[in-house]
């Protein structure tokens, strides 16, 4: 008798198990439960442990904790202003409490004399005895073992935990005849001690003790990672096999000139990203590397080596950056970095001739746009820098070798493989996405998990480090203006950001406005203050910004829309209003705009008077390494956001968690690349595969393999 696969739970309909009726089997529908599969991946959410649980005695006034009680008595009244109030008085063997239910008046319903019932929640002395108001209740029924499963209960389908219990216990009793079939190979568990498959599913549900739900939620928690990470490695070894890359010269006289013109020498981390790129470079498959870099790492240097590798053997290379005015900037700070630097050419008389670097964007027009065009076409023009307008259908490139994409989070996949589609001989360019937001290391290897990842960690020398601090209320806020005053006085610029306003860009700009009128007759009166926002047309932003640069202004106020790029090296002071609206990696960017040049520079957190803790301010405080920074973020975020668009529908981690599991994403994207690397289509592995195809739908491969 073959084992019970995945794929054979998911084929029994729930509508066979026994006590699942037509009524039942619409209720678990509602809830998305429609097979045994579902039914047996649906876990508990909490577990009760009879023998260890508290009693109404040991109850501690003000604490959170659950208690097994039984109820004796419920009466429900209307108060004065028409609320429902329901009384419910419960005990256990060590004494009696009573509880109150607001606006809930089906819980007179639910909560009949003698049923046994979890409770969650704080206990309060009232009248001198101990109340419980808004407990979460949880209906065991009668299931007598030591540790008892509480599944997430819906009130609206009106499914007990009790009925989930029966159901699943029933399905795991009916498969252990065959057994349960586990894919994973068995070195990889014994290498990892991890549990198998069967006992893990038992474990979960059916715990004897503690310890064996920790155990078995290990396990599943690595099937579920293994699963996604499997669906990336294969990805990305299919595309290291089918795509055509360059294999590029990469030790060469140009890329050493380069380095030989730079006034400051590499970080140690430059040193070893770049050692990395050159490796792929070098590699006859093309290039997919996320380059990390917090702000002001140096990415640019990173990026402009890499580029050079291209030119050095005869190809070209576009760097792609979301906005017009990032392009501009990126165009200019690299016409600088390369002033000088000429391409050995053993054609020319010279022996030399120049790099020539091109922008484009929508704003190059007329003679000069056919100018730009013909360059790329003909292949004089070196490295094109630009915005999606580089992959624009009248767009070609003589021979694209490497491309860079500056902030990955605002440029699709469809733009990276319109740009792939760029090259003459079916060749895939090298491609390097550069991001400054920094993520966390297991979210990367979730997320990124086609690209390998280079981390630059260390700030080049001359870098001053950014001091942040938290004006807590108006009084103060009074001493930050002071700085600003001081700062200007010295010469310096600073920067005020106005508070993100969720419910629309038109208050935004109101608030911009408003916080600009204030500072010129109150606070900052006599300085210069300039104006930015959303609603200003390119042309005002550029000429804003072009007099802030040329420090024709002292103060330049601003919604966000200078978070990323914005390089003024005379701006020394950030003040972030209302800085608690932000989240961590936005305040983060934002105040990287500082501390661009020689002088110190500062941050100014300003916040509404509270006594509570920030912990999103304090972390800004105590740190400026972005890395550390996105771990604080994920711990307080959750990880929901960050597979939020990812998988929707089935393939959903329910029991893992990159925040909590870090270690186990590791373990699981290694196994992976073990698994592929000996099997590379998974051949010796065809019940792995079949589960693969069952839980990821070809849009979630889609996404996983995009994101």
């Amino acid at each position: 008798m073959t084992e019970i696969t995945l794929r054979d739970l998911a084929a029994i309909p729930i509508g066979r198990l026994k006590g699942v009726g037509p009524k039942k089997e619409a209720a678990l529908e509602k809830v998305g439960i429609t097979n045994v599969l579902d039914l047996v991946t649906t876990y508990p959410r909490r577990w009760v442990d009879r023998t260890n649980e508290a009693r109404i005695a040991d109850l501690v006034p003000g604490e959170e904790a659950l208690v097994l009680v039984t109820v004796r008595s419920v009466t429900k009244r209307t108060t004065r202003n028409r609320r429902t109030m329901v009384n419910v008085n419960v005990g256990d063997g060590s004494g009696r409490m009573d509880l109150v239910f607001f606006n809930q008046p089906w819980r007179e319903r639910q909560l009949k004399e003698g049923l046994q019932i979890a409770l969650f929640g704080k206990a309060d002395t009232y009248r001198g005895g101990l109340q419980m108001s808004n407990p979460v209740v949880d209906l065991i029924g009668d299931r007598t073992g030591r540790i008892v499963p509480i599944y997430p209960q819906s009130e609206k389908a009106q499914i007990n935990t009790w009925e989930m219990a029966g159901w699943i216990e029933e399905s795991l009793r009916r498969c252990a005849e065959r057994g349960i079939a586990d894919p994973v190979p068995a070195s990889i568990l014994r290498e990892h001690g991890l549990a198998d498959r069967a006992t893990a599913l038992h474990g979960i549900h059916l715990p004897e003790e503690i310890r064996q739900k920790e155990i078995a939620r290990r396990r599943l928690a690595f099937d579920e990672l293994l699963r996604v990470q499997l669906v990336l490695v294969l990805r990305k070894r299919l595309m290291e096999r089918e795509q055509r890359g360059i294999a590029h010269q990469i030790s060469g006289e140009l890329v050493d000139r380069f380095y030989t013109a730079l006034s400051y020498d590499l970080t140690g981390a430059q040193k070893r990203t770049i050692a990395e790129i050159e490796a792929d470079l070098a590699a006859p498959h093309p290039m997919h590397r996320l380059l990390q870099g917090d702000v002001g790492a140096g990415k640019t240097v990173v990026a402009v080596a890499t580029m050079l590798a291209a030119v050095e053997g005869g190809h070209q290379a576009a760097l792609m950056a979301p906005t017009e005015v990032l392009a501009e900037q990126h165009a200019a700070g690299i016409s600088e970095l390369l002033a000088g630097v000429t391409v050995p050419d053993p054609g020319n008389l010279f022996g030399d001739r120049p790099l020539r670097v091109e922008l484009l964007t929508n704003r190059v027009t007329g003679a000069e746009r056919k100018d730009v065009m013909a360059g790329l076409a003909d292949g004089s023009v070196d490295i094109a820098i630009g915005t999606h307008a580089l992959i624009q259908d009248k767009v070609d490139f003589a021979s694209l070798g490497v491309v860079v994409v500056d902030e990955q989070h605002r440029f699709g996949v469809e733009q990276r493989a319109a740009l792939r589609d760029k090259t003459v001989d079916g060749t895939t360019p090298d491609t390097l996405v550069m991001t400054a937001t920094p993520i966390p290391r297991t979210a990367a290897m979730t997320v990124y998990g086609d690209l390998d990842v280079s981390i630059l960690d260390e700030l080049p020398p001359g870098r001053t480090p950014i001091k942040t601090h938290w004006a807590n209320g108006p009084l103060m806020e009074t001493g930050v203006w002071q700085e600003v005053r001081d700062e200007i006085k010295a010469g310096r610029q600073a920067y005020v950001v106005c508070p993100l306003i969720d419910e629309s860009e038109k208050l935004e700009v109101a608030s911009a406005q408003e916080t600009f009128e204030r500072l010129q007759h109150d606070e900052l009166e006599g300085l210069r203050i300039g104006l930015l926002h959303g609603r200003l047309t390119p042309g005002e932003k550029e000429q804003t910004m072009e007099a802030f640069r040329a420090g024709a202004i002292d103060v330049l106020v601003a919604t966000t829309v200078i978070e990323v790029g914005v390089d003024v090296p005379n701006a020394t002071v950030m003040v972030i209003l209302d800085a608690d609206r932000f989240g961590i990696a936005q305040l983060h960017q934002l105040r990287g705009r500082v501390g661009r040049g020689e002088h110190a520079s500062v941050c100014w957190l300003v916040t509404q008077q509270t006594e509570e803790e920030n912990p999103r301010v304090e972390a800004l405080v105590s740190t400026t390494d972005g890395f550390a920074l996105a771990e604080v973020d994920l711990d307080l975020r959750g990880e929901g956001t960050l597979m939020s668009t990812a998988q929707k529908g089935r393939s959903d981690l329910k029991l893992a968690s990159l925040r909590r599991d870090r270690k186990l994403v590791e373990l699981a994207r290694n196994a992976a690349f073990e698994i592929v690397d000996a099997d590379p289509l998974l051949a010796q592995h065809p019940q792995l595969a079949d589960e693969l195809d069952l839980i990821f739908s070809d849009r979630d491969e889609e996404f996983l393999a995009k994101s």
